[in-house]
């Protein structure tokens, strides 16, 4: 390894991003564009739900329990006369759900009875439909304590439901899917860089021209990947920049091992990017498989979105061969638990030995010859 060489290699690296900033674009102005498309327009909460509110007989009771439902972050109710126009409001898409207050609801509540009303959701989405539920019965319970108090009556709940949550109190969805969504850009800027660059020498013929040169192969390797591993976790500070001054995602465990994880990962996505520029020498083909061998198992596979545990049994043993995997939970640990050192070890093992495997297989298919 020649100092002098390696060191005119990144510097000639550094040149050619500043000549072709579609590097400069992948690390710093994807991060910014995903992070605000999935930070703002994706979420797993529902709020401002439409619902049908039908009140057979209306009362001081029935007004009441209306009005704490206004009230609630989560509905939106509209007042209809009868079920029947509420159920041809819920077959037209207009509402989500309908509460019905039937005519003797005033009557069975102060008796101390079970109060006749019933939930109807709509079923299409059934994760939406899971939230209204709870949500409807959430807001049942508050009421209900509010108003025995406010009559001085004793509420007779068999069970007393206190709720604790931990790591997400606020039950925010932004909070779970920005830091695995860091882990989805890193997937991508990694693949992307390295796999790009080292099918454009060869696209080019400047991979000739090197090979004619008194350079190793493992100079040109660290040659490029010096310059794109400074790019990507450049890429990875602005994300967490925007992840915890913009999207105000806590960041509970410590940063420093947060940029000693991600520089770990960000070696595993350049080593596959290394390892696809190795296979595929057009760019067109490189950039088709850094996306389907790298983000689309990432996207998918990595728990950024679906709960590997709710996946059957042969695609959760699958995922165990996605580096993302690791790493989204490293970074959903750090920023919202804390440093848990089991998880962290266990997956930055896993890291490591992903990225000592992808660096020694680009390694022994990487030879000075053109063939």
């Amino acid at each position: 390894m020649n100092i002098k060489r390696l060191r005119a290699l990144i510097r000639k690296e550094f040149i050619q991003i500043i000549r072709d900033p579609s590097a400069i674009a992948i690390a710093f102005v994807l991060p910014v564009f995903l992070l605000l498309l999935f930070g703002y327009g994706v979420s797993l909460n529902a709020r401002l739900v439409p619902i049908a509110m039908v009140v057979d007989k209306p009362t001081a009771v029935t007004n009441s329990f209306v009005a704490g439902l206004k009230q609630s972050p989560f509905f939106v109710p509209k007042s209809y006369l009868n079920m029947t126009t509420a159920e041809q409001a819920m077959m037209s898409r207009e509402i989500d759900g309908v509460l019905w207050l039937r005519d003797d609801f005033s009557r069975q509540l102060l008796q101390n009875k079970n109060a006749p009303a019933g939930i109807i959701v709509n079923g299409v989405n059934a994760n939406n439909a899971l939230l209204l539920e709870g949500y409807f019965q959430g807001v049942w319970q508050v009421w209900l304590k509010q108003y025995s108090q406010s009559i001085g009556a004793t509420l007779t709940i068999p069970v007393d439901n206190l709720q604790r949550i931990w790591f997400n109190p606020a039950l925010r969805s932004r909070d779970y899917l920005i830091p695995g969504l860091i882990a989805i850009i890193m997937t991508l800027i990694g693949a992307l860089l390295t796999s790009l660059v080292m099918a454009r020498e060869w696209e080019r013929g400047t991979m000739e021209a090197l090979m004619a040169t008194p350079v190793t192969m493992g100079e040109i390797m660290l040659g490029k990947l010096i310059p794109y591993f400074i790019l990507g976790i450049g890429g990875m500070l602005l994300s967490v920049v925007l992840a915890v001054f913009i999207f105000a995602v806590p960041l509970v465990g410590s940063f420093w091992l947060l940029l000693c994880f991600s520089a770990l990962f960000l070696l595993t996505a350049l080593g596959m990017g290394l390892l696809i520029s190795s296979i595929a020498r057009n760019q067109f083909i490189a950039s088709q498989a850094a996306i389907i061998v790298t983000f689309l198992p990432a996207f998918i596979l990595s728990g950024f979105i679906f709960d590997i545990r709710s996946m059957p049994f042969i695609i959760q043993i699958i995922t165990h061969i996605i580096p993302a995997r690791y790493f989204v939970s490293i970074l959903q640990t750090l920023f919202l638990a804390g440093n848990i050192w089991f998880i962290l070890l266990w997956n930055g093992f896993a890291l490591f030995i992903m990225s000592t495997l992808f660096f020694s297989v680009t390694f022994l298919r990487s030879h000075k010859r053109l063939d």
